[in-house]
C-alpha cells in the first residue's frame, strides 16, 4: 500500500494549546489505526490511494481520525466535501466496531472499569451525540451513516473468520419524530443518535430515555459555525455541560465547520470549561454519578455536595485540538459585472447581460447552483430564466428557500444529490452541509456580505478534494461591487470573518435552570457551577445570577398578579422536620427545586431559542383601511415618520398596537427598502477591510492616478468591466469632492446635503462598518440630534453608511455631536435611544417567551405570535419599572451587544476620542458616487426602479458636469 511522508497540519492561531511544528501525521500510521473490516471498506470504498490527497485520507481525516481515536476534543475546519464528517464518524465507528470484537478491553488502552461496559458488546443505549442546527442535515447524515455501517457489516459477514459482530444501530430524533419512534428507541436504543439542540434539552429532562444518554462518550457539532453565533448555540453549551455532568466519564467532544474564525474561541466554546483550583488540577468534585430522586427518577447530582468556593476557582477551557484544512482545495473565483457603467447603461440591458452571462455559465457546467440575497430574488432568477431561454423548465431548473413546503425542498435536494437537475436557485437554505457531489459551479449574484458566507456558499462546488471550487460573483450594484472585489482577494488570503458568541444571556439561563431544578432537587452552588462551566457563561457573575433567581422565584411584587408564577424555590436544606429537608445533604446548605405539578409539562412544550414570528396587518388611520401585511421583523427598522412602499402605495409608518399597523399615505420618497430585514447583513470585519482597501487605493490614485489604480485591481480576482467600474467610481468621487470626501481606517467621512425639493437636509455618514454597527450608531446620534434640534431625525441604514434627515430649518453640528461621543456613555445613551421602540417590544416579547415568562402553549392551548405580542405589551411596562429585571436585561443586552454591535461603538467612539480615527465633513450640493447608494436606499423595491434610476442618472449628470466630464455617453471606453 502507498503512502505519504507524511502532512504538517496547517495553524492560524499563535495561541493554539499545542505545538504546531510537532504536528505531523503519517498516513499509513493513519489508515493503521481502523479495523481491518474498516480498512476494507474504506479501501473499496475510495481506493487504495487517492493522487490528489497524497495519500488514503483527506486533510482533515489526517489530521483528525488520530485526535478522536485519542479521544481528544477536536474542532476540524474544512472545506465543504473534503471530509470532514465523514472523518468524525469514521473514527468512532472503528471504536464502536472495536467494542464488539474486544468487549474486555473498551478503548485499546487497557482494561475496562466501567460498569456500563457489556461483556457481549454495546449496551443498549447512546455511545454517539450527533447535533446539527438543521432537521435537513441531520436526515442527511443519517443517510450517510448507512454507507459505511452497511458496507462494514457486509464486510464482516462475508469473512471466513466466523467473525459476528453485533449491530450498531443509528436513529434520527427531532421534533417531526413520531411518538411510536420514540417508544421504539427506549426499547432499542440507537448507538449513534442524531438530533437538533431543541431535542437534546428535552432528552436531557426525560427521565427515561436520560438513563440511556449514561453511556455517551462522543459528542458531534456540525457546522458549529451557524450555532455558535447565536442562542442556539448558547443552550447546546449549556445541555453539553448537563450531559457532562450525568455521565461518570470524559465526553469527546468534535466540532465541523468549513469557514469560522476565531478559531481558538471557537474550539473553546465547543469544549466548555472546567474549574481549576490554585494549583491548576481540575476540581474532580465535579464529576457526577447517578442517585435516585425522590420520585424515582435518576438525575445528574455531584457525587460530593456542599458550598464550594466557586470564586476560588479559575475557570480554564478542558484541553482540546485544531485541524486547520480550510484551505486543502483549489477555488477558482472570479467576479464579474454586466457593463463598466452600471449607472448609465439602462437597467433592461443590464438585466440582458447579466442572464446571457449566466445562461452561458450554466451550460459550460453540469449542475449549478445560482444564489441570491433574497428569497424573491431566488425566485424572480428562476422565473426570469425559463423565460429568456428554451433551455430550462420544470424538469431541469428549480428553486429552494425556507418559504417553500417541506416536500418541495427535499424533491430539489434529491435531483440535486442525484445530479438530476442542472440548475437551482436558492438563497440561504442550501448553504449548510449537504451532499451535492455533482455541483460543479456555484454563481452569487450580488454580495454575500461576509468571506465566511462566501466561502460556505462557493464551497457547494466541486465537492470533494481534488476537485476545484468554482465560483463566480456577478455585481449588479456599484457599492457591491467594492464589497466583492475586497470580499474575493480576503478570500484568497486566507481572511475569514470572526464569529461572535453571545454571553449570559439570561433567556437561556432560566430554560436550563428551570430544567435542572425539574430533573432534580440539588445544591445551588452545582447548579450554578454547570451553568459556568458552559463556554457562554464562563464570566457570569453573582449579580446576573441573583437577578435570574430573582425572576425565577418570583419574589418581585406584582409578578403572580399578572400570571407570572414562581418556577422554582430556593432553600437551605431544612432539620429533619422542615419542609425542604434532604437527608443527603447538610442542614443549611442551599438547595433548588422546581415548583407547580405542571413544571415538566411547561418546560418540555416551551423551551427552545428560535422566536416565534408574525406577518402584521397595515392599516391607514384615516378610515382604518387594510392596505396589506408586513413580516414583523421588518418593523425592527421603521420608526415613527419611516416611509416604505406596500403594494405600490408610499405609507408613512405612525405605529403599532399588537399584530396591527397603523399608516398614513404619503407622497414622500421610501427611507426603508422592502429587502432590509431580508438581506444578510455586511460583517463588521469585511466592512473593516473595505476601509483600509479604500486607503490603499487612495495612496495608488496619488501616486498615478487612475491607471494605477487600474494596475492595481488587475491583481485582484476581477474581470475587466469590474477592474474599469471600480477605478472610474473613485477617480469622479476624487474629482468631484476630494480624498477627504472617502472614509478609511482613520478617517469617518460625513456629506452634507441640503434637499430643497424635500425641504430637508441630508447627513450621509460614510461609515463602513457593516449594517449592525451602523444600525447602533445611526440610532445614537439620531437620538443626540434630535435632542440638539428639537426636531424629529429620520435615520436610513446601508451596509456602508447610514442617513440622517430632518427639516431643512433645523441644523445640527454633526462633527460637533460625533465628537462630543464618550465611550462610556455609548451603552447608557443606546439604550435610552431605544425605549418605547418596536425594536424593544418584539424583542422584550422573544425574551420574556424564552425566559417562559409568556408560555407559548399551557394546558392544551397554544399562544400564536401576535398573541404572545399583545401579551408581552401589557407586561412590558411593568416589567420596566422593576429594579434588574433579568428579562428586560437580557432583552436590552441582546439588542446592543447581538444586534446593535455596542462594543464595536464604544471601540469606535474610543478612536474618536484619541485621534486615531478623524472626521471630515464636507457640504455639497449632490451627494458625492460613493453616496449613491445611501441617497436611494429604495433601489431593490421593484416598484420603483425607474425612479431610482432616473435619480442615479440625475446625481451622476451633477457630478459629471462639476468636474468637467460633460455628457454620459462619452464614458462607456477608457
Amino acid at each position: 500500500m502507498s503512502g505519504n511522508d507524511g502532512l504538517e497540519l496547517p495553524v492560524a492561531d499563535d495561541d493554539l494549546p499545542f505545538d504546531p511544528a510537532s504536528t505531523t501525521i503519517e498516513d499509513r500510521d493513519v489508515f493503521d489505526l481502523l479495523e481491518p473490516a474498516v480498512q476494507e471498506w474504506w479501501l473499496e470504498e475510495f481506493g487504495e490511494f487517492v493522487p490528489e490527497n497524497e495519500g488514503f485520507f483527506t486533510p482533515p481525516q489526517q489530521g483528525a481520525i488520530p485526535k478522536i481515536h485519542e479521544g481528544t476534543n477536536t474542532l476540524i475546519c474544512a472545506p465543504t466535501g473534503s471530509g470532514k464528517t465523514l472523518s468524525s464518524f469514521c473514527a468512532i465507528i472503528n471504536e464502536l466496531y472495536k467494542r464488539n470484537r474486544e468487549s474486555e478491553d473498551v478503548d485499546g488502552r487497557g482494561p475496562s472499569t466501567r460498569e456500563t461496559d457489556s461483556p457481549d458488546g454495546l449496551e443498549n443505549s447512546v455511545y454517539c451525540l450527533y447535533v446539527s442546527p438543521l432537521k435537513s442535515l441531520a436526515n442527511d447524515i443519517h443517510r450517510n451513516l448507512e454507507v459505511p455501517l452497511e458496507g462494514i457489516e457486509e464486510i464482516v459477514e462475508n469473512r471466513d473468520d466466523d467473525a459476528e459482530l453485533g449491530e450498531i444501530r443509528h436513529a434520527i430524533r427531532h421534533g417531526d419524530t413520531s411518538s411510536y419512534e420514540r417508544q421504539q428507541m427506549l426499547e432499542e436504543t440507537p448507538h449513534i443518535l442524531n438530533t437538533t439542540p431543541e431535542t437534546l434539552a428535552i432528552l436531557l429532562n426525560s427521565p427515561k430515555f436520560r438513563e440511556k444518554l449514561r453511556t455517551v462518550e462522543y459528542v458531534i457539532v456540525d457546522e458549529i459555525h451557524s450555532l455558535a453565533a447565536g442562542k442556539r448555540g448558547t443552550h447546546l453549551s449549556v445541555s453539553l455541560e448537563r450531559l457532562e455532568a450525568l455521565v461518570d466519564h470524559d465526553i469527546t467532544r468534535i466540532g465541523c465547520s468549513a469557514t469560522i474564525e476565531p478559531l481558538s474561541q471557537v474550539a473553546e466554546f465547543l469544549v466548555g470549561c472546567e474549574a481549576r483550583s490554585a494549583s491548576g488540577r481540575a476540581n474532580g468534585e465535579e464529576r457526577t454519578v447517578s442517585r435516585e430522586e425522590p420520585g424515582g427518577e435518576p438525575s445528574e447530582v455531584p457525587r460530593t455536595s456542599g458550598e464550594r468556593a466557586e470564586n476560588a476557582m479559575s475557570r480554564e477551557p478542558r484541553p482540546y485540538d485544531i485541524v486547520d484544512a480550510r484551505f486543502a482545495r483549489e477555488f477558482d473565483m472570479q467576479l464579474e459585472c454586466p457593463t463598466d457603467d452600471l449607472i448609465n447603461t439602462s437597467r433592461e440591458v443590464v438585466q440582458q447581460r447579466f442572464y446571457r452571462m449566466l445562461h452561458e455559465h450554466i451550460q459550460d457546467h453540469t449542475n449549478t447552483i445560482v444564489f441570491t440575497n433574497t428569497r424573491s430574488g431566488a425566485e424572480r432568477v428562476l422565473h426570469n430564466l425559463r423565460e429568456g431561454f428554451d433551455a430550462y423548465d420544470e424538469e431541469n431548473s428549480g428553486c429552494h428557500h425556507g418559504s417553500l413546503s417541506k416536500e418541495v425542498r427535499q424533491d430539489i435536494e434529491g435531483r440535486l444529490k442525484d445530479g438530476d437537475i442542472e440548475v437551482v436557485t436558492t438563497s440561504t437554505s442550501l448553504e449548510l452541509g449537504i451532499d451535492m457531489p455533482h455541483v460543479d459551479l456555484v454563481v452569487q449574484v450580488g454580495s454575500p456580505k461576509s468571506v465566511a458566507s462566501l466561502l460556505q456558499r462557493v464551497g457547494r462546488a466541486g465537492h470533494r478534494v481534488g476537485q476545484t471550487v468554482t465560483g463566480r460573483i456577478v455585481a449588479l450594484d456599484r457599492d457591491e461591487l467594492l464589497e466583492c472585489a475586497v470580499m474575493l482577494k480576503k478570500a484568497e488570503e486566507g481572511f475569514v470573518d470572526s464569529v461572535s458568541i453571545p454571553e449570559n444571556a439570561q433567556d437561556v439561563a432560566a430554560q436550563h435552570v428551570y430544567g435542572m431544578a425539574i430533573a432534580d432537587i440539588r445544591p445551588e452552588s452545582d447548579l450554578k457551577a454547570i451553568l459556568r462551566r458552559a463556554y457562554p457563561y464562563r464570566n457570569y457573575t453573582d449579580d446576573e445570577y441573583e437577578s435570574l433567581m430573582r425572576y425565577l422565584t418570583a419574589e418581585y411584587a406584582g409578578l403572580e398578579d399578572r400570571n407570572v408564577y414562581a418556577k422554582i424555590w430556593r432553600d437551605e436544606n431544612d432539620p429533619p422536620d422542615g419542609e425542604h429537608h434532604y437527608e443527603e445533604y447538610p442542614v443549611g446548605e442551599t438547595l433548588i427545586g422546581k415548583r407547580g405539578r405542571l413544571a415538566r409539562v411547561i418546560y418540555m412544550t416551551n423551551i427552545g431559542t428560535i422566536p416565534d414570528s408574525f406577518t402584521c396587518d397595515v392599516s391607514t388611520r384615516a378610515g382604518d383601511e387594510w392596505v396589506g401585511q408586513l413580516d414583523e421583523s421588518y418593523l425592527d427598522t421603521l420608526e415613527k415618520g419611516d416611509v416604505f412602499v406596500l403594494g405600490g402605495d408610499h405609507f408613512e409608518y405612525r405605529y403599532r398596537r399588537g399584530s396591527k399597523v397603523y399608516v398614513d399615505r404619503t407622497s414622500a420618497r421610501p427611507t426603508v427598502p422592502s429587502w432590509y430585514s431580508e438581506r444578510l447583513p455586511l460583517s463588521y470585519d469585511l466592512g473593516r477591510e473595505i476601509l483600509e482597501f479604500q486607503g490603499e487605493l487612495l495612496a495608488r490614485y496619488d501616486a498615478g492616478g487612475p491607471p494605477r489604480v487600474r494596475a492595481w485591481l488587475r491583481k485582484f480576482p476581477l474581470d475587466d468591466d469590474s477592474v474599469r467600474a471600480i477605478a472610474r467610481l473613485f477617480e469622479h468621487q476624487f474629482r468631484y469632492a476630494g480624498a477627504e470626501s472617502v472614509s478609511t481606517d482613520d478617517r469617518l467621512a460625513i456629506e452634507v446635503v441640503r434637499d430643497r425639493d424635500e425641504y430637508e437636509r441630508h447627513y450621509y455618514v460614510h461609515s463602513l462598518y457593516g449594517r449592525q454597527f451602523n444600525d447602533g450608531l445611526s440610532r445614537l446620534l439620531a437620538y443626540r440630534c434630535a435632542q440638539e434640534a428639537t426636531a424629529n431625525v429620520r435615520v436610513a441604514v446601508a451596509d456602508n453608511g447610514f442617513v440622517l434627515s430632518m427639516p431643512l430649518n433645523r441644523k445640527v453640528d454633526i462633527e460637533g455631536i460625533v465628537d462630543d461621543l464618550e465611550p462610556d456613555q455609548v451603552r447608557e445613551d443606546l439604550r435610552a435611544a431605544l425605549s418605547d421602540t418596536d425594536l424593544l417590544q418584539r424583542y422584550f416579547r422573544i425574551n420574556a417567551t424564552r425566559s417562559l415568562m409568556i408560555l407559548k402553549r399551557y394546558k392544551g392551548y397554544e399562544k400564536s405570535a401576535s398573541q404572545q405580542q399583545v401579551s408581552s405589551e401589557m407586561l412590558l411596562g411593568f416589567a420596566e419599572d422593576l429594579e434588574e429585571f433579568a428579562v428586560i436585561e437580557e432583552t436590552y443586552r441582546e439588542i446592543l451587544e447581538d444586534k446593535l454591535d455596542v462594543a464595536e461603538i464604544e471601540d469606535f467612539v474610543g478612536a474618536l476620542d484619541a485621534d486615531d480615527i478623524t472626521i471630515e465633513r464636507q457640504l455639497l450640493d449632490s451627494p458625492t458616487p460613493r453616496a449613491f447608494g445611501l441617497a436611494t436606499l429604495s433601489a431593490s423595491d421593484v416598484v420603483l426602479a425607474e425612479d431610482e434610476s432616473a435619480a442615479l442618472q440625475a446625481f451622476h449628470e451633477h457630478v459629471l458636469d462639476e468636474i468637467g466630464e460633460g455628457s454620459l455617453r462619452g464614458l462607456s471606453s477608457e
